[in-house]
């Protein structure tokens, strides 16, 4: 079976999908609910910023805005 090329530009788009999602969910009164999606979309960002792929499609800013993002939700989970 041959190996999966990654789209770097579809996977920032779904690393920006779970940044706005985070970016909703944290302005909202926490629940056990919002509190394990925001943990699965951490995980995810944290997961894609091992993958170079993926961080060399990133601008600096783009980085920024994740690690951001990050930091807010693992907060937000406390």
């Amino acid at each position: 079976m041959p190996t999966k090329i990654p789209n770097p530009e579809k996977a920032v788009s779904a690393a920006f999908d779970s940044v706005n999602l985070i970016n909703k969910l944290i302005l909202e009164t926490a629940d056990d609910k919002k509190k394990a999606n925001v943990n699965r979309n951490v995980k995810h960002l944290e997961l894609m910023l091992t993958k170079e792929f993926f961080t060399e499609a990133l601008t600096a800013e783009q980085t920024t805005q994740i690690e951001t993002c990050i930091a807010a939700g693992k907060t937000y989970i406390g």
